[in-house]
């Protein structure tokens, strides 16, 4: 009892540090930049922000029980859960993965009591664990997505300033990428050309590219596109520019990893090394292990490295993968 009570107030203490370390600065950061945006929209005259409103309408095929997901969609974790499953171009609702979540949780935690583990909160744990499994799989086919989006993006920034200067206005340029491109880039302006179609506005319709698919030089393409298209400026250098960019960046990115691949290697051997001890240790001698989850201290043991092993591949995970 004294371990896990010491336990709960050392882990405590840490992700308190943490949160004021990591968390507090980046939503003061993020209030600032809500801040300068609010006032640059307050400079815009409200009849150009009248024109610019969207003339597209989207609607969903709903059953007799969508007022469930309606309701738990108030939910934060789940609205941004949704988004994830939307730039993974899967089409799952969160209501759905959050309740095979739940169903495994549940599966596993009473499961694990059936086969003899009396630890509560170790069986929760593992349960966890379990559990985060389908939300970690959305996340990968999203960051794989995300990548191969921002490899192929160059290209199409080239394909487009061609365009440009052989005279085509932006929605020709837009409807040549979505033509002559590969997925995900040719889907997602595929899909800026049909809303222009169906009568939405060009800015409208590249906010929701910017939306659909979360890139900064992304974000800097959209941009320069509605510079052009409000001003008039010749944005081709610029984009020229924004396409040598992308690719230096890329280049920087492969080169960081081929040169920490030995560090990388030994981090992950690191965080599997208990894994591959303890799978050792059940072959050769079962007895050392039993114990951790027959005897009640031994499982509170347990718990406490297994959540500091998660703890550590977290930290060893976000110290190897640097952003740019």
């Amino acid at each position: 009892m004294f371990i896990l009570i010491a336990f709960l107030i050392f882990s405590g203490a840490l992700f308190g540090a943490a949160y004021y370390a990591f968390v507090v600065p980046q939503q003061h950061e993020n209030e600032i930049l809500v801040s300068r945006l609010r006032n640059l929209r307050s400079q815009v005259p409200a009849g150009r922000r009248a024109r610019g409103s969207s003339a597209l309408l989207k609607s969903e095929a709903r059953g007799s029980l969508a007022f469930l997901g309606d309701f738990f969609l108030w939910i934060a974790p789940l609205k941004r859960l949704q988004t994830y499953i939307d730039q993974a171009n899967k089409k799952w609702r969160a209501t759905e993965v959050f309740s095979l979540s739940m169903v495994l949780l549940g599966a596993t935690y009473f499961g694990l009591g059936i086969f003899g583990l009396d630890q509560p909160l170790l069986r929760l744990l593992v349960g966890l664990v379990i559990a985060w499994s389908p939300i970690f799989y959305i996340i990968q086919i999203r960051e794989r997505r995300l990548r191969k989006f921002e490899e192929n993006l160059p290209d199409a920034i080239d394909l487009f300033n061609r365009s440009m200067k052989a005279g085509h206005n932006i929605h020709s340029g837009l409807e040549t990428i979505a033509s002559e491109t590969h997925d995900p880039v040719k889907m997602e302006f595929k899909k800026v050309v049909e809303e222009l179609a169906l009568g939405s506005s060009i800015e409208d319709a590249l906010h929701g590219l910017g939306d659909r698919v979360p890139l900064i030089d992304l974000k800097f393409f959209v941009t320069g596109l509605i510079l052009q298209r409000q001003t008039g400026a010749n944005m081709v250098q610029v984009l020229e520019g924004l396409a040598v960019l992308v690719r230096e960046r890329l280049n920087l990115t492969a080169k960081l990893k081929a040169s920490t691949a030995q560090q990388r290697l030994s981090a992950g051997m690191l965080c599997s090394l208990p894994i591959v001890m303890a799978f050792i240790f059940w072959l050769l001698k079962p007895e050392y292990i039993r114990w951790f989850y027959t005897d009640e201290t031994g499982q509170s043991v347990a718990t406490f490295a297994i959540v500091w092993e998660l703890i550590g591949i977290l930290v060893i995970r976000k110290m190897a993968n640097p952003k740019f």
